[in-house]
């Protein structure tokens, strides 16, 4: 959720730091600062608000210094104040942090104690002060930091800046960090996101849990990693870094939502491609090696209704019973776990912390264990017995749009490969050609924009949305609600559309919105339950099958839909038309539609 970049090299560490937290924006912050060595001291600079509040006290001052490190804050202990702010500057050191530190109360009582001060309400400024009392009492950096870090509880990772040397240090626990080094150019760097380090480095390292991270210009190798004891550590996994810098800007786009929105189709196509005709097709049969009596889906959010695609199709498709259930929730009801089960986690960045927690829950129980994530190298994948990567690419919109697509897309291609689809020349054509008719009838949906954004604007100022959908439909209702919600800041809710009678319909009148997600599956009763809503004076919204006069008649406004051939992949179809719409109506409503408010890409805290 915070985010953290750190800086060694030739180059001005203050700007290459602040690039770097420029471009990890998109998680969601509220204040932004940097540290720095000046004329011997350790300088501090921060500001709540905007990196731009930052980069206007910057301006003002003359800046430059070849060690820094920054930090973008997502408050969790604390209002939103410059005090708050990170970085956390005392004699000796500067720290950024990311995380939680779970017994910061009782630790920073017993040094109250003892008479230190706290100048923030911060958990962070606690790690600072035990780093400080180690020192105090004899001991050097490394023993100082280490140490300190025993003591503290909970996921975090932490970055510091040594006021003596140009060494910066970093360690982690169950939080994301990645370090990088370009050999060309003598940089090293580290951050919470390896987005932060695209066009700067060429090689990036993944550090285990509880590995001291040692950034220094002056080493060969730029950056060693110690174990705790100061041993030299190998946990840690390396790899080129292949995101590129064009990946991280809108191109000619007002957005990086709807530039994600508008990739969906070339994503599918290269989906299919890798996992089908590609590289891809042993991961996939590893996968399927991994046989389950029961699959345990957690994930959450976004995630977890991707979750629900594909718990239909393993269900339908497989007849292997699915239990979907929200990470947050997962381990604290004790859920019944046997040998035979899998759980299955699904991920953007591989980082969220209720879903680490979950698949841990799952291997301590001896499950086997599988990640659908995004990002190669996060520490879901590399905690997890294998994975599938879902290839969507850097996504930048906090609201996830492609990255969903692709998740649940993947968990198709896992069900055929359990269900021995591509062991058959005649069933592999068949499901390449489906994903290549998804990807062809999404591209001719993207080009009626328009039509959606009409429909947007004569609806934008409803009081509330309801997002109904029967069967498979359902999960796209949830999420079609949440995309709404997330971006245009407006009531939205989903349901199963026969549930609207059990209690919701109560809320039906002539000021809220009934979106129908209608297939051509159970269509009678669809419109039916839309008929109900129409009876109360509901406006209704209808994304369903074209030529159908039915549906059509009852609708203010219908948007037509081809589904024929699609089949079990229908739901990710209409689904983006949920995602223009719920755009279209963030636009009529002005919002920041790429980073809105109180959210964070990855949430990375319980």
């Amino acid at each position: 959720m915070c985010g953290i970049v750190g800086h060694i090299g030739p180059k001005n560490s203050i700007e290459v730091v602040l690039e770097g937290l420029k471009r990890l924006e998109y998680r969601g912050y509220d204040s932004a600062g940097v540290s720095f060595k000046k004329n011997g001291k350790i300088e501090v600079y921060k500001k709540a608000g905007k990196i731009e509040n930052l980069k206007g006290i910057l301006a003002k001052i003359e800046t430059n210094a070849n060690s820094c490190i920054g930090h973008t804050r997502w408050a969790t202990h604390g209002e939103v104040n410059d005090t708050n702010s990170h970085p956390h500057v005392s004699e000796n050191i500067a720290i950024v942090h990311n995380g939680i530190i779970e017994n910061a109360h009782s630790l920073k009582i017993e040094m109250m104690k003892n008479g230190v001060k706290f100048k923030s309400q911060t958990d962070s400024e606690v790690y600072m002060a035990l780093v400080n009392r180690e020192i105090e009492q004899g001991n050097d950096l490394f023993s100082a930091i280490t140490e300190s870090f025993k003591k503290v509880e909970g996921n975090s990772a932490f970055v510091i800046l040594n006021k003596n040397t140009n060494e910066i240090w970093a360690l982690k626990r169950a939080a994301p960090l990645v370090c990088g080094t370009s050999k060309k150019t003598g940089e090293v760097l580290v951050s919470s996101d390896p987005y932060a380090l695209a066009g700067m480095v060429d090689t990036i390292y993944f550090p285990g849990d509880n590995v001291v991270c040692k950034l220094d210009q002056n080493s060969e190798n730029l950056i060693t990693f110690f174990e705790m004891d100061g041993t030299v550590s190998q946990r840690f996994k390396s790899k080129p870094l292949e995101i590129s810098l064009e990946s991280t800007t809108k191109g000619t786009y007002p957005h990086f939502m709807l530039k994600e929105i508008y990739e969906q189709p070339g994503l599918i196509r290269s989906l299919a491609q890798h996992y089908v005709h590609g590289a891809g097709r042993e991961a996939l049969n590893a996968s399927a090696n991994i046989i389950p009596s029961h699959v345990h889906i957690a994930a959450c959010g976004t995630a977890s209704y991707a979750g629900l695609v594909i718990k239909e199709f393993f269900e339908r498709i497989n007849r292997i019973p699915v239990a979907n259930e929200l990470a947050s929730e997962f381990r604290y009801r004790e859920p019944i776990l046997r040998k035979g089960e899998i759980g299955l986690f699904i991920s953007q960045s591989g980082e969220t912390a209720d879903t680490l927690a979950a698949q841990e829950l799952c291997q301590e129980n001896g499950l086997k264990t599988l990640a659908i994530v995004n990002v190669e190298g996060s520490t879901l994948f590399r905690n997890c017995d294998a994975n599938l990567l879902i290839k969507a690419g850097v996504e930048i919109g906090v609201a996830s749009t492609k990255a969903f697509t692709q998740q649940a897309l993947t968990g198709r291609l896992m069900s055929a490969a359990l269900n021995g689809e591509l062991k058959d020349e005649r069933k592999i054509k068949i499901i390449f050609n489906k994903f290549s008719l998804l990807a062809e009838r999404i591209d001719e949906l993207l080009l009626r924009s328009e039509e959606i954004k009409a429909i947007a604007q004569k609806v934008f100022e409803s009081k509330g949305f309801f997002f109904t959908g029967r069967g498979k439909y359902f999960p796209i209702a949830l999420e079609g609600a949440l995309k709404l919600k997330e971006i245009a800041y407006v009531h939205a809710e989903g349901y199963a559309a026969g549930e609207l009678k059990h209690g919701p319909i109560a809320l039906i009148d002539n000021e809220m919105v009934n979106i129908a997600l209608v297939g051509p599956e159970l269509l009678d009763k669809t419109i039916s339950n839309v008929q109900e809503i129409k009876a109360r004076k509901g406006k209704i919204v209808a994304f369903g099958p074209e030529n159908n006069s039915d549906i059509e008649s009852i609708s203010d406004y219908y948007f037509a839909l081809k589904f024929e051939g699609l089949d079990e992949l229908s739901p990710l179809y209409i689904n983006v038309a949920n995602q223009l719409f719920a755009y279209w109506v963030a636009r009529f409503k002005g919002t920041d539609i790429d980073k809105p408010r109180n959210l964070a890409k990855s949430v990375t805290v319980e």
